[in-house]
């Protein structure tokens, strides 16, 4: 049976939904430990601490509310109601503070509390938001997209981050740094709310086929049953790979602009930074037809070598045209291998089990990369010894060998590389 091609309005909810949704990642990935790290505390370790608390909320999260969803044969509800609750939660950030924290509760240590209380509402905000994307939106993709439109869709969601990136970089950021964090986290929560209800009217609700032989909580251990992971050796490879290119990211992203702010000293980190997303946005969607074409496991030999060079030169770069160029390779390399290893995830994954999945998925996506890639860049923060002194105040601030570090776990994934094309010849597919 012929599979049904994407249609203008496929694609309309597909932009809409996965922009709003990386403003919000966006902010949530690099924006808090901006925010913890300028008004709260600049520990490096409570930074870590706030990524792996959300990377277990998400990955629990997605795995609940995407079996839920298989269970009930529903998407739309979910992307719809859970991105307004995104947005209201991602709101509620701009009340946070330690002044506030200080007239509130002035007997206990405001920093402390205002820090917990930031990790508190970001699990908050990222169970909101791993209902309706993580869980809901991917599942839904999944039911959607017809397999020779997958890498072509996967290169559309790739760019996303980028893309919301440039817009919260160009247009918005100077709020961050003028220290308007209140008007910035209403700005967002407010159109991430307004995403939500445009979805009501865009998104195309089309019931999953679901397996009905297991229970609820059946279905929630599905995925990390033994068997399972021998029945489907290609995808749990292929997750395999998600997870150490995740740690390798997680390493440098989450301490990005404050490398930018504090180790180059750059006040205007916007600009390049914005140079280097439209041009890995631009070299990645055009490696979409390519990556469908010639093949996604052997783009990803490519891209994969394309990143390691640019982490390499981010780490001996210092001045701004050649950390904007090395900084291509990095963004492009890694999102052009994204988009690879995710369509051999989407094309391996059961079409009547897609929400089962998308828990194990972030299990390998979200935590593994958040419980190893933060705390590796954090120990190679502190063991670097970057220090700079404010108010009296000894504050880290993160070094070029963090890119160093993230090479040489990407370099593992080559041997990943290896094993899946092994397995590919096991099973005889081209």
């Amino acid at each position: 049976m012929t599979e049904r091609l994407l249609t203008k309005r496929h694609w309309l909810a597909i932009l809409i939904f996965g922009l709003f949704g990386q403003f919000a990642w966006t902010i949530e990935n690099m924006y808090f430990n901006v925010f913890m790290y300028n008004t709260i505390t600049t520990d490096s370790q409570m930074l870590a601490n706030m990524i792996f608390a959300s990377a277990v909320v998400a990955t629990v999260t997605t795995l609940l509310m995407g079996v839920l969803t298989d269970k009930l044969g529903r998407r739309k509800g979910f992307i719809v109601l859970g991105y307004i609750l995104w947005g209201l939660s991602t709101l509620s950030f701009a009340f946070i503070s330690v002044d506030n924290v200080a007239a509130f509760f002035p007997t206990v240590n405001a920093v402390t509390l205002a820090a917990v209380l930031v990790i508190v509402m970001d699990c908050v905000m990222t169970f909101f938001g791993s209902t309706a994307n993580d869980a809901a939106f991917n599942a839904w993709i999944n039911d959607i997209t017809p397999a020779k439109q997958r890498g072509r869709v996967e290169t559309v969601l790739a760019v996303m981050p980028l893309v919301a990136m440039l817009i919260i970089f160009g247009g918005f950021d100077w709020l961050t740094q003028a220290g308007e964090w209140q008007l910035f986290f209403l700005i967002f929560g407010l159109m991430i709310i307004v995403g939500g209800v445009v979805g009501m009217f865009v998104i195309d609700e089309r019931p999953p086929k679901v397996s009905s032989d297991t229970t609820y909580l059946g279905n929630i251990i599905y995925g990390f049953k033994w068997q399972v992971v021998k029945e489907n050796r290609i995808l749990y490879a292929a997750l395999s790979m998600l997870a150490i290119l995740g740690i390798s990211t997680q390493i440098f992203m989450p301490f990005l602009i404050i490398y930018m702010q504090k180790y180059l000293g750059w006040d205007n980190y916007a600009l390049p930074l914005g140079v280097i997303l439209i041009l890995s946005s631009i070299v990645s969607v055009l490696s979409g037809k390519w990556l469908d074409r010639i093949g996604k496991l052997k783009f990803l030999s490519f891209a994969l070598l394309i990143e390691i060079i640019g982490l390499l030169g981010l780490y001996i770069s210092r001045n701004v045209f050649p950390i904007i160029f090395v900084g291509v390779l990095t963004v492009g390399g890694n999102m052009i291998a994204t988009a690879c290893i995710n369509g051999i995830v989407r094309d391996f994954t059961p079409k009547d089990r897609s929400g089962h999945f998308q828990g194990v998925r972030m299990f390998f996506n979200v935590l593994i990369p958040m419980a190893f890639g933060p705390y590796i860049g954090s120990f190679v923060i502190k063991g670097s010894g970057e220090t700079y002194q404010e108010l009296g105040e000894i504050k880290e601030v993160p070094a070029p060998s963090i890119f160093f570090a993230s090479a040489i776990v990407l370099i593992f994934l080559f041997a990943a590389r290896w094993l899946m094309n092994s397995l590919w010849k096991e099973e005889k597919i081209r």
